[in-house]
């Protein structure tokens, strides 16, 4: 899945704005064959709104092409614009740590004799 708004921010400073509340959300695209969608970093002065009734309109767009599955698809999509998405912030920051570990430097080759 892609991850947006992260460009530029290392996991340092991914970690600190989790801690000041940021958070990975993602909005399923609940008419598409995929169903998977993008995941964006929500930072913590940022509102969700934006990204959620992007995703609630296209998904809306696609219910109307189908009768009898319309009013399902609607109201789970616009449930995922009230509650702000499904928050992903633990599997994401796991896989974030996988790709870029920790740095320990071997001490005794730093230190001169």
């Amino acid at each position: 899945m892609k991850t947006e708004n992260i460009e530029g921010l290392s996991l340092f400073e991914i970690n600190m704005l989790l801690q000041q509340g940021g958070r990975f959300v993602m909005f399923p695209n609940l008419m598409t064959k995929t169903k998977s969608s993008t995941i964006y970093f929500v930072r913590p002065e940022e509102k969700v709104f934006k990204y959620s009734l992007r995703h609630f309109l296209k998904n809306l767009k696609n219910a109307w092409r189908t009768l009898p599955l319309r009013p399902f698809y609607v109201s789970k999509s616009l449930f995922y614009l009230a509650i702000g998405g499904r928050v992903y912030t633990h599997n994401i920051l796991a896989d974030l740590k996988q790709m870029n570990p920790v740095y320990n430097p071997n001490l005794y080759c730093l230190q001169y004799v």
